[in-house]
């Protein structure tokens, strides 16, 4: 059965990753060296739909001058989520703009394009799901399936188990909007799965659940985007032309000839990688990225307009747009304890955050798990650790 509509919920403003989240929405965060919503774009357009609906609300003007009215050749439509009040509500907004069946998906989480497309060969006009098989489900929740039959969908299970968790992937007929807007909602929010539980349970509806593989990761932390971006490396999923095994290098790059490049490794558009230099394994430069002479980077995402300082050494490091890095600036990376709303993780694999438009002098050096917050300034010599607010200048 043809979908016409791929929907994509992309309203949301990702708290947990601030201070990434500070100046745009969570869809928007490199996962490699593209946003996290162009990787869900080209799945929806990969399965087959012929126009794109984005559900958008925080930072909405960040997606919509990214996107534009147009993706691969498909018109864009924009709706406006005023307030956050789950993503069945989200989905509501789409009513008008929607036509006829639709492929419903989080604009915040990469899957593989291979799911979206066993979804829409599976949907017959019932309500289908896409399931991923996961030991543990508790952090996205569990769906109980009996042959291809959703009969239960359980939000935290009190018990870990081998089972199958929600991948966020939904077919619907347009009746779905009828059936979201008599879902009773809880504390005034309505999450997609209480509609999509309600069907499965009544007499008359059905849901079908369609076991998918592949890559399906969300970023919830902010080492999250290391993580993804590992796995994307891994795949070839960059914007990029590959050169050697695991090397892919922009026709607008320039690299020094005496710079190395280490496989897996992505080198953006209008970047340049001075002399001496060593980038890489598992790192990904946005455009117009420059890595000054004999700089090491590791294990990292450096976005866009971010400049790396000449004998610079940078481990598990995420920077966001327009960052300027020091010459000598040094990030040994994680493991490391990272403190996120009031809450410590750990020994997590991260070396340090420099959110947008962050500035270094000289011969920074940023101990594992820091947090820079945007538009901060840190002077010449300074070590910084835990977190750097927004806008703070950090002098010795």
């Amino acid at each position: 059965m043809t979908i016409e509509t791929g929907v994509v919920l992309a309203a949301g403003e990702g708290t947990r990753l601030r201070p990434m989240t500070h100046n745009r929405p969570k869809p928007m965060l490199p996962a490699a060296n593209r946003p996290i919503l162009e990787h869900v774009l080209d799945a929806l357009v990969d399965a087959g739909v012929s126009e794109l609906v984005l559900v958008v609300g925080y930072k909405r003007d960040r997606v919509q001058d990214h996107v534009g009215p147009t993706y691969r050749g498909l018109p864009v439509e924009y709706v406006g989520q005023g307030k956050q009040l789950g993503s069945g509500h989200a989905l509501l907004q789409a009513r008008e703009a929607a036509s006829g069946s639709m492929l419903v998906v989080n604009g915040d989480r990469i899957i593989d394009r291979g799911m979206t497309t066993s979804v829409v060969e599976a949907f017959d006009g019932e309500t289908t799901i896409g399931v991923v098989r996961e030991h543990n489900p508790g952090r996205y929740g569990s769906v109980e399936v009996e042959g291809d039959r959703v009969v239960g969908l359980i939000e935290n299970p009190d018990e870990p188990t081998f089972g199958f968790v929600n991948a966020g992937i939904y077919a619907f007929t347009a009746g779905v909007f009828d059936r979201l807007e008599a879902t009773p909602r809880t504390d005034g929010e309505l999450p997609i799965t209480d509609t999509v539980l309600r069907e499965a349970e009544s007499e008359e509806g059905s849901v079908r659940a369609v076991e998918v593989e592949g890559l399906w990761a969300d970023a919830t932390y902010p080492w999250d985007l290391l993580y993804l971006t590992r796995r994307l490396l891994e795949e070839g999923r960059v914007s990029g032309t590959e050169q050697h095994p695991g090397v892919y290098v922009s026709a607008s790059a320039r690299v020094h000839e005496t710079a190395t490049l280490q496989s897996p490794v992505v080198v953006g558009d209008d970047c340049e990688v001075g002399a001496g230099a060593v980038v890489g394994p598992n790192v990904a430069l946005g455009r117009n990225v420059t890595v000054g002479a004999n700089a090491t980077v590791v294990d990292s995402v450096i976005d866009t307009d971010t400049r790396v300082g000449v004998a610079s050494t940078l481990v598990g490091t995420v920077t966001g747009e327009n960052v300027d890095l020091g010459a000598g600036t040094v990030v040994p990376g994680g493991p490391g304890d990272v403190t996120l709303e009031d809450r410590v993780f750990r020994d997590r694999d991260l070396g340090a955050v420099f959110a947008d438009r962050v500035r270094t002098g000289g011969r920074v050096a940023a101990d594992p798990g820091a947090l820079v917050g945007p538009g901060a300034h840190l002077h010449t010599g300074v070590t910084v650790g835990g977190r750097v607010g927004a806008g703070v200048e950090v002098t010795r």
